[in-house]
């Protein structure tokens, strides 16, 4: 039934784009360099940019796309229920490589870039570099193919400084993006995070067209009232995000929708269902829109110096999305966070729930520390890389080396788009673990040598070093310290970290001769 369902969904978003054959469309709205503004260090602001209103002489969707969706899409519009495509703004950043057709749905606008902004770069690749402050949703069909730095759009994002800032900045404004994973989500899943900012659809080129069409067919779906209240608190981008999640083919309930089948890091495009999706979005009022969930990190154990080279543990930390990478030795880590900036936008009451969305639930702890969960103590453990399982028939199982928890809003009417709390581990690093006399979990080696062992390890975050060390307890169950192997020759180090011998060590990051990134370190002397 699931592949059927895929030739149908993906023939019907061929029929959409091809359709073609009506003689009119909306005019275009041009950006130029003379249009963009920026306060202080801030953004460049497209301040007066918006898509144009609807031509009441231009139908809602081609005539000649007859799918279920286009009728039920058309019906809506024409009874008044659903307020079309007046005022949404489509924004293509590849250059027409994957390009909604201009006669698919005639009364939506479409943004061209000037010769000046083309130049620049700014209207290809990555969104965030303009901030448009109107309803936007676009595609950009790229990726960062080559160079030891090559991956996605979405990933580039995630590892860019500032990047998740932008994402979250974009997605309160009333923008969302949709970009293909582009081998960086086939075997394994290499994303460091997992975030609601954007849509990242499974393949390469064109695998984002029919998230192009279902977005921008529940965007004309919402009825005119509660797109104005969507627009107005900042909540298009998120309520899209639950609406596409709660109606994918594997979600059915409310108990799928709290659960890993509606959120994972990348979407297949065989799981939409579009005309579920127009149906939430027609029958949403403005007293039911969900929040956004915002949270805020009370206290944790990951530090701003960890490891050998002592590297950030925190990727990122933005309202709605918090990415953590685990570079120290330990078994255990801890969070305590909190959803309490997160209010409601018709002032409801909210009961929160926190979901393990990824990892073993026998390594996650979550606990919530009050009555509606507002706040809740999350305890991990190491996990080393693991296996998914296949979401679907014409899904395959990946291996991940990520826990996700997913925080989700209840209002007493609907969920909440999830914000996502994750913790990526450096499992290029091999490492074993054993109980102690205790029971406690300890580090008994790790080796660091992933280029030796041909383990991939993103560049940008890790790096590889060409030793093992092997760690050594005294009998109160305190590091007493370890030996190093390199070569075959054998170092000492105290509980310190320094050489048993004498002197000091002092580590920095260098480049084999394939350019990845590799520590070294040298010995010097108290003084040195």
């Amino acid at each position: 039934m699931k592949v059927r369902m895929r030739f149908i969904w993906t023939a019907v978003y061929v029929a959409l784009l091809t359709a073609g054959g009506f003689p009119g469309y909306a005019a275009d709205v041009a950006l130029g360099a003379k249009d963009l503004r920026r306060i202080g260090t801030g953004p460049l602001i497209a301040q007066d940019v918006a898509g144009l209103p609807a031509d009441p002489d231009l139908p809602v969707v081609d005539p000649n796309a007859m799918s279920p969706e286009a009728r039920q899409l058309q019906g809506l519009v024409a009874r008044g229920v659903s307020q079309g495509f007046g005022g949404i703004l489509y924004d293509n950043r590849d250059r027409a490589h994957s390009l909604l057709s201009r006669s698919l749905f005639p009364n939506l606008t479409f943004l061209t870039y000037d010769a000046q902004l083309t130049k620049q770069g700014l209207d290809y690749g990555l969104a965030g570099g303009i901030l448009i402050p109107a309803l936007v949703f676009g595609n950009s069909s790229t990726a960062l193919t080559s160079g030891l730095n090559a991956r996605s759009q979405v990933r580039l994002a995630m590892t860019t400084p500032g990047g998740p800032a932008r994402g979250f900045r974009d997605y309160i404004a009333n923008s969302l993006y949709i970009y293909p994973e582009h081998r960086d989500h086939d075997a394994v899943d290499m994303y460091p995070a997992n975030w609601p900012y954007t849509l990242t659809s499974q393949g390469s080129s064109g695998s984002d067209g029919p998230f192009m069409a279902a977005v921008a067919m529940t965007l004309a779906a919402f009825p005119a009232d509660t797109r104005a209240a969507l627009e107005t608190a900042g909540l298009v981008a998120p309520t899209v995000q639950m609406i596409l999640r709660r109606n994918l083919s594997m979600v059915r309930t409310r108990a799928n929708y709290l659960s890993a089948a509606a959120h994972p890091t990348v979407f297949s495009s065989e799981w939409l269902q579009p005309g579920r999706m127009i149906g939430q979005a027609a029958g949403l009022r403005p007293e039911d829109i969900p929040p956004l969930v915002r949270l805020r990190v009370l206290d944790e154990g990951f530090v701003n110096k960890a490891g050998l080279p002592g590297k950030d543990e925190h990727l990122f930390t933005t309202p709605s999305a918090i990415a953590r990478i685990w570079r120290n030795l330990d078994w255990q880590r801890e969070m305590t966070v909190t959803a309490a900036p997160t209010g409601d936008p018709n002032g409801h009451d909210l009961r929160f729930d926190w979901i393990l969305l990824r990892g073993d639930p026998e390594h996650v702890r979550i606990e919530p520390l009050d009555q509606d969960g507002v706040s809740a103590r999350i305890t991990v453990d190491w996990h080393d890389m693991f296996v998914l399982p296949a979401r679907s028939t014409d899904d395959i199982a990946r291996q991940s080396s990520r826990v996700d928890i997913g925080v989700f809003a209840w209002n007493g009417r609907a969920d909440s788009a999830p914000a996502i709390i994750s913790i990526s581990f450096p499992t290029h690093q091999s490492r074993q673990y054993q109980p102690g006399p205790d029971g406690v979990m300890r580090l008994i080696e790790v080796d660091y040598d992933a280029i030796e062992r041909g383990a991939y390890f993103d560049p940008v975050l890790h790096w590889s070093a060409p030793w093992t060390d092997r760690f050594a307890y005294l009998a109160d169950g305190t590091l007493g310290g370890w030996s190093r192997e390199e070569n075959g020759m054998l170092t000492q180090f105290d509980a310190r970290g320094n050489p048993v011998a004498g002197g000091r060590v002092i580590y920095q990051l260098g480049r084999d001769r394939k350019k990845l990134p590799q520590l070294q370190y040298k010995i010097v002397d108290e003084q040195g």
